[in-house]
């Protein structure tokens, strides 16, 4: 009997120990529960996944309507500001020719009486003795001196005017190219009419260029056309218009991007460079012209205002935007526009202005007064 039960306990301490082994390896099997899991998983993702299919499919009755567009930019206040700024630009221009007059009276009468002295001393032995007690530094700095000079005296007078305007065209280029100024140069120097500063880049935009190839091309053709420009209008006249086309030009350009819905920005002094290229061609249309790397191809100004406008139209029409054709087509009407009547209607009727400012500068004195009665540089 005791042994009888001890097989017995062997047997049943065996079968307890086989049972819980096989339970463990079954609970433990990482392959089985993968692949049945797996299996259960992959029929539960298709099916929550036709039914999200199912359920995002939109019916044409629930498409979404399309987003709004915004409001396009009232042109209302840079209208008035281009108004006003040509009326300032004009004023300012025949205050500058008065005192620019009275100045240059004022030196003709100090040069006169200077002459009259030096007549009197004729003993050029001074000024040797002078020359001679300078330090070889000093002889060295007058002589650079007087070559400058001279250089500058062989510039004609447009030429002259031109030269601060592309030193400034040069400063702002720099500026483009300091890192810690580009946020400022993109909103005063940059016209766009989206834009929430839309007066003062109507100036500032007209000397800026980001472009080196721009810059240089556009101050070729202007210090082309200066002499012929300031010759015909004069130096103040001719800045005055020069700005005025700038603001001018931006406003029309400002109009075509608002009717389009073209609201890129936009930069360069095209626009004025325009005006000043129509209104030496318009007033001088037989004028023989060239291109600068091919002399042998001549043609008349006319013919070539006629064929820029042609194709700054045809840019506009047909959307082209490599250049702001429409400041173009705006600055080259303004200045075509001002030599055949705008400088009669303006410059020839400045003549309130200027004995107002008389009265001011001289209260009570009588008289001629500078740059009064058509008697001012330009054509009358």
């Amino acid at each position: 009997m005791a042994w009888r039960g001890c097989v017995m306990k062997w047997a049943k301490t065996e079968f307890l120990r086989s049972t819980n082994t096989t339970s463990r390896s079954t609970r433990l099997n990482p392959q089985n529960q993968q692949r049945c899991g797996f299996r259960r998983e992959a029929k539960r993702l298709e099916t929550k996944k036709g039914n999200v299919t199912q359920e995002t499919k939109p019916t044409p009755s629930e498409a979404p309507p399309p987003p709004p567009k915004g409001p396009r930019p009232s042109l209302f206040k840079p209208l008035m500001f281009t108004v006003g700024f040509t009326g300032c630009s004009f004023g300012a221009a025949t205050i500058l020719q008065y005192e620019t007059l009275k100045l240059r009276v004022r030196n003709a009468k100090e040069e006169a009486e200077s002459e009259k002295l030096l007549q009197g001393s004729q003993d050029m032995t001074y000024w040797h003795d002078w020359w001679d007690q300078l330090s070889g530094f000093q002889q060295q700095l007058i002589l650079l001196v007087s070559m400058v000079d001279d250089f500058w005296s062989s510039f004609t007078e447009g030429q002259k005017t031109v030269t601060g305007i592309i030193a400034v065209n040069a400063v702002v280029l720099c500026c483009w190219r300091i890192p810690s100024m580009q946020r400022t140069m993109i909103k005063y120097f940059m016209s766009n009419p989206a834009s929430k500063t839309r007066y003062l880049p109507m100036v500032l935009s007209s000397f800026s260029h980001y472009s080196i190839v721009h810059m240089v091309a556009n101050m070729y053709v202007l210090w082309t056309f200066s002499s012929g420009i300031v010759s015909l209008l004069g130096k103040e006249q001719f800045l005055a218009v020069y700005l005025s086309a700038g603001v001018i030009s931006t406003m029309v350009s400002y109009m075509c991007k608002t009717a389009t819905g073209r609201l890129h920005p936009s930069l360069g002094a095209s626009g004025a460079v325009m005006a000043v290229l129509a209104a030496v061609c318009a007033k001088m249309p037989e004028a023989k012209l060239g291109i600068l790397f091919l002399p042998m191809i001549t043609f008349t100004a006319g013919n070539a205002l006629k064929a820029l406008v042609a194709i700054d139209t045809a840019g506009l029409i047909l959307g082209w935007r490599l250049f702001d054709h429409a400041a173009h087509l705006g600055g080259a009407l303004f200045g075509v526009w001002y030599v055949a009547y705008g400088h009669k209607l303006i410059w020839r009727k400045r003549e309130p202005l200027v004995k107002l400012w008389h009265d001011m500068r001289s209260p009570g004195a009588g008289g001629s007064r500078p740059g009064g009665g058509g008697s001012g540089p330009g054509p009358q």
